[in-house]
């Protein structure tokens, strides 16, 4: 007799959520993200014994997501203005296209200067620090993977004791490497977000990383993570990410699916016949763990609404 399939959620969780303990406790879930680039108004490791004590009297798992080299704003920038000063130095062939506000929003790059993108127009409001910049043209070449805060937070996570990682726009072995130069025993899911990041799963993905070797270190092998939220907008052309969805499952049985999951309920009180589609799709492709984003997770009604819709359309594919 097989043994039962389950298909599991992580939410992501805002650090103070009065709510936590009971999405903690809601049987759907099996662990928590926290997203980085939210204030703390408590130390990196105070922030993550608080959160590990409550997650895992539950048996569940704390996972810290790493920004790496996902590109975001790193000072307010405030209109009128004609520079902004990103977390990362980059090179690109320029003038090119920068998007702001999940694509809603572009404006042309006329020069880049290390971190500083010298804007020819907009976006014509208040960036604030945090928010993703994707430029999606070829040539960009971005400087660095791990960040001076995703070093403070790993630091903090190992005198907690904490192994469990994110990583944002994994594109090359090295940046497995590069993570556990720090902590020889993370282990890593690999958030897959641009081309670069589909053609590393489709050409290296797994081979310099044997069973042998985790087992040997006693640590779970590489998860993959296709991460909708910037790999759709990082495409050139859109419908490329049914093929990118394939692709991260075929090489990863326990490939975990993220972001623009029923998001119709941030507006709506029920989630739209499309968001039912979606999910139901990605569950007949195969995927068993999936990750709602910070647009879903930020309320606690939404939230619920999500897990509850997700646990009941879920059932019916467990063998």
């Amino acid at each position: 007799m097989k043994s039962k399939i389950e298909r599991t959620a992580i939410a992501t969780m805002p650090p103070y959520a009065p709510y936590l303990d009971e999405v903690i406790n809601h049987p759907v879930v099996s662990g928590i993200r926290l997203n980085t680039v939210m204030p703390l108004k408590e130390s990196y490791e105070e922030a993550l014994k608080r959160l590990n004590n409550k997650i895992q009297e539950q048996g569940k798992d704390l996972w810290i997501d790493l920004k790496c080299r996902q590109l975001r704003v790193k000072e307010f920038g405030v209109p009128p203005y004609t520079a902004i000063t990103l977390s990362h130095n980059i090179d690109v062939y320029t003038p090119c296209k920068a998007y702001f506000s999940s694509r809603n929003e572009v404006a042309t790059i006329l020069q880049v200067d290390g971190n500083k993108l010298i804007m020819q127009e907009g976006p014509r409001r208040v960036l604030g620090p945090g928010e993703s910049v994707t430029i999606t043209h070829p040539t960009l070449k971005i400087e660095g993977y791990l960040t001076d805060t995703d070093k403070r937070y790993i630091e903090a996570a190992n005198k907690v004791g904490l192994n469990k990682y994110m990583l944002s726009f994994v594109e090359q072995n090295s940046d497995f490497t590069e993570l556990r130069n720090y902590v020889s025993n993370a282990e890593i899911v690999a958030k897959i977000e641009s081309p670069k990041g589909l053609q590393f799963v489709k050409k290296e993905f797994g081979k310099d990383f044997s069973d042998l070797k985790f087992k040997n270190k006693g640590i779970k092998k590489d998860r993959l993570m296709a991460a909708r939220g910037d790999l759709y907008m990082e495409l050139h052309y859109p419908h490329e990410i049914v093929q990118g969805l394939e692709l991260i499952l075929n090489k990863d049985e326990d490939a975990i699916v993220a972001s623009r999951l029923l998001e119709s309920l941030t507006s709506n009180p029920e989630p739209s016949c499309e968001d039912i589609g979606d999910v139901d799709n990605l569950l007949r492709m195969g995927y068993k763990t999936f990750m709602f984003g910070d647009e879903v997770c930020l309320s606690r009604n939404i939230l619920v609404s999500a897990l509850n819709v997700f646990s009941l359309m879920a059932r019916r594919y467990e063998k």
